[in-house]
């Protein structure tokens, strides 16, 4: 039997609220820049948005699909407790939802969570020092920043509690010998947070593998620059995110399907 190119999911935007649809949908379009981006990798990895409402749940991504594969009417919507409540086929990621479920129930402020494997994350994430200020963009990473330490493939639900613990009040994460997580108030506040750590990553693996000596800011100077990154993070995202979109339309508005 030929393998489809494409698969189809039958439309859940008059089966769900309106709020709920427009999660979807802005979710969808999450997954689509970080595969635009080269962040994801296959099938595994994984962005969470909370659905609005009184109820505790949030949407993940079905386990199987790549994520140039998302549409809003794919993504699985469950509750804390890992209970799948959409009708489907697909299951979700363990790991996904031990990771995603820890940070949504314990940060309510938190409502959409990005975590990924790039090869720049996963290398900075083995770096003993961590994150290096090197750069302006680091800087503005570092304006919030925790570390955990690697136990292994996130499918003991005892975890959770130290994952929420070493998270803290930041918003961003690197997750030692695995790679990196973001959350934000809203979809855009955390994938702007995605990228400039990403970039942030690169920088430091280039920076690195040119084998000379490294010129960092002043204390100062460093402190002055994280200040003006956590000051610019909702403002940033809230400009850049209609044309983020802009992009995703242009190349893959099947996302809103």
């Amino acid at each position: 039997m030929p393998i489809p190119t494409t698969i189809n999911f039958p439309s859940l935007k008059d089966k769900v609220s309106p709020e709920e649809w427009q999660a979807r949908v802005t979710l969808a379009a999450c997954y689509r820049l970080v595969a635009h981006f080269g962040w994801d990798d296959q099938i595994a990895n994984h962005i969470s948005l909370r659905v609005p409402g009184p109820d505790e749940h949030f949407l993940l991504n079905p386990f199987g699909l790549m994520f140039h594969e998302i549409t809003a009417s794919s993504l699985i919507k469950v509750d804390l407790a890992g209970n799948i409540l959409s009708e489907t086929d697909y299951k979700i990621n363990k790991a996904g939802y031990i990771i995603h479920s820890a940070v949504h129930e314990h940060r309510p402020d938190a409502l959409c969570v990005f975590h990924t494997h790039s090869t720049s994350g996963m290398a900075v994430s083995a770096h003993r020092d961590g994150l290096l200020p090197l750069a302006q963009t680091s800087l503005v990473a570092l304006s919030s920043i925790s570390y955990h330490d690697y136990e292994g493939v996130a499918l003991n639900p005892d975890e959770k509690a130290r994952l929420v613990a070493d998270l803290g009040n930041e918003w961003t994460m690197i997750l030692r010998n695995h790679g990196l997580l973001t959350c934000g108030i809203s979809a855009a506040d955390a994938f702007y947070r995605l990228y400039y750590l990403e970039r942030a990553c690169d920088v430091q693996v280039t920076a690195l593998a040119g084998n000379m000596p490294l010129s960092f800011p002043s204390e100062e100077v460093q402190a002055i620059t994280k200040e003006q990154g956590a000051r610019a993070f909702g403002k940033g995202a809230d400009l850049a995110w209609p044309a983020l979109l802009r992009l995703v339309e242009t190349e893959h508005n099947s996302f809103r399907i």
